[in-house]
């Protein structure tokens, strides 16, 4: 999961808005949202090392996922970060009060929640912090970190938002914008300058890695939630799956 937009109480009828793109190379096998057999979770699947981006439980647990990015540090062997999101959901610690196992390495920003609320940390930097009222964006670097491709997300979603009927294909499409960023504006992250320039746009399409999937999150107070999985290629969509749940609210 690379680019995540989330709206903590700017719509009346749904206090939790969230839109996230998950970037991975289109090689990598991967079984689409549904219910797994195996655990009490909700999401989709990283079928190469059997985590997930982002996921729900029935109990109104909540975990999204990014990676940090930072071409500079060396490589340090570890659990796969994917296994977070299920850690989380299998676990029964409260969301501010949880501390993720230590064998992932590898750079990760964490946002999970439960019925207290939704919460950030990560392990390169980013400190304990409750998600309050407002849009929040988060893509490979600490939360709310100001590249292009996170600035124009919380425009385009509350741009959305403005609308006077909220049109849920117009939310799909919040985070699908192909523009690469202007050179004077990519961040500096430690990779080539033309991979940067790849990475810069919200919808990521080249020849071997890319947006592999659009999902959004919709949750009324009653619980009532709708989570949309908008599946895609290098070539463009490829599936959808469309669920409608009732969940215990997440606390916003």
């Amino acid at each position: 999961m690379c680019l995540i937009v989330i709206a903590v109480n700017q719509h009346p009828d749904w206090p939790l808005l969230l839109v996230a793109n998950r970037d991975e190379f289109y090689a990598r096998p991967t079984r689409a949202l549904g219910f797994w057999p195996d655990a009490p979770i909700i999401g989709g699947r990283d079928l190469e090392a059997g985590g997930t981006w982002m996921g729900f439980n029935r109990n109104g647990r909540f975990a999204a996922l990014t990676n940090y990015r930072d071409g500079r540090e060396p490589y340090r062997p570890g659990a796969s970060r994917g296994q977070l999101v299920a850690h989380y959901l299998l676990n029964e610690t409260p969301a501010a009060e949880y501390r993720p196992p230590d064998d992932v390495t590898s750079g990760y920003n964490l946002i999970r929640g439960d019925h207290n609320g939704l919460y950030y940390s990560g392990n390169r930097g980013g400190q304990l912090e409750r998600l309050g009222n407002g849009i929040h964006t988060l893509s490979n670097a600490l939360l709310e970190s100001e590249w292009p491709k996170t600035r124009l997300a919380r425009q385009l979603m509350a741009k959305t938002l403005s609308s006077p009927s909220l049109d849920t294909e117009a939310l799909v499409s919040v985070l699908a914008d192909e523009s690469p960023a202007q050179d004077s504006q990519l961040p500096d992250t430690g990779i080539p300058h033309d991979k940067e320039k790849m990475l810069s746009s919200c919808l990521i399409r080249s020849p071997n890695y890319g947006t592999r999937a659009t999902t959004l999150i919709m949750q009324a107070k009653s619980g009532l939630t709708r989570i949309v999985e908008q599946r895609m290629d290098r070539s463009g969509p490829i599936g959808r799956t469309d669920f409608t749940l009732w969940i215990k609210p997440l606390g916003v």
